[in-house]
């Protein structure tokens, strides 16, 4: 079982009892790469008691400014929401989600986010998320507590990486090396290439955040390989280059 490659990133977290409380669940299950955004407090005395031990996984835990940041060197994450959101990102249940990190991580780093104890990720965090995960619960009492819907997705990531559980990426396909996934940092450099070009055409307008989301979403519908990433903002320096060229024949 080899669950090195997955990041457990904690957004805005207000009690540092519950940074305690996941570094436990994470040591329980054999993940100790744990990444904070913005933590009101951190380190704790409270994150050390409520660890019980897992002081390994505390004192190893980064502290980010913000979740591009955490999740800059992941080729794939998925968010975790309690809702709905407009934009239409695959939404998949607790056991479906880690098995899609699992296998991802076999081609690069892959992170699971979960947001604040009040009000969750934005829209804005989510979108860093090639993919959503509920929990499914009760709808008389739908409020869960942070600490414990970690320990619900790690223990889901603990039992598909069990070997009598999980199937080697070797044998799943034809044993041929795949290619390189793009991360997270070099998505977003795209979007942001992507979006000054269409904001020089005036395609983009007053709808302007709107329509990046949903391009974004158009674009990490399925994970995309480095050299993928490389030929799309190649056709956008191509475009650049025309419009360039074009509006200095115009001025001769």
């Amino acid at each position: 079982m080899n669950l090195s490659g997955v990041r457990i990133v904690l957004v805005g977290t207000t009690h540092p009892g519950n940074i305690g409380a996941t570094a436990r669940a994470m040591a329980n299950m054999g993940l100790g790469d744990l990444r904070l955004v913005e933590p009101r407090v951190f380190p704790s005395p409270e994150a050390t008691a409520r660890a019980a031990g897992a002081d390994a996984v505390l004192e190893n835990a980064r502290v980010y400014k913000e979740l591009h940041e955490a999740v800059a060197d992941c080729t794939y994450v998925v968010g975790a929401t309690a809702r709905r959101r407009s934009i239409g990102w695959p939404l998949l249940e607790p056991r479906a989600a880690a098995a899609a990190l699992f296998e991802m991580q076999a081609r690069g780093p892959v992170a699971l986010v979960f947001g604040r104890e009040a009000s969750g990720l934005a829209n804005q965090e989510l979108d860093h998320c090639q993919a959503h995960v509920r929990i499914p619960v009760c709808a008389d009492f739908s409020s869960l507590n942070l600490a414990t819907a970690v320990a619900i997705l790690v223990y889901e990531l603990h039992k598909t990486a069990r070997p009598e559980q999980a199937l080697a990426p070797a044998a799943a396909g034809n044993g041929a090396e795949e290619p390189p996934l793009a991360t997270v940092a070099e998505i977003d450099r795209f979007m942001v290439h992507l979006g000054e070009v269409l904001e020089k055409t005036g395609f983009l307008g007053s709808a302007r955040t709107r329509l990046l989301r949903k391009l974004r979403r158009l674009f990490t519908r399925t994970p995309l390989q480095q050299e993928e990433v490389n030929i799309l903002r190649g056709i956008l320096t191509s475009v650049e280059q025309y419009g360039a060229k074009r509006k200095g024949n115009l001025g001769e």
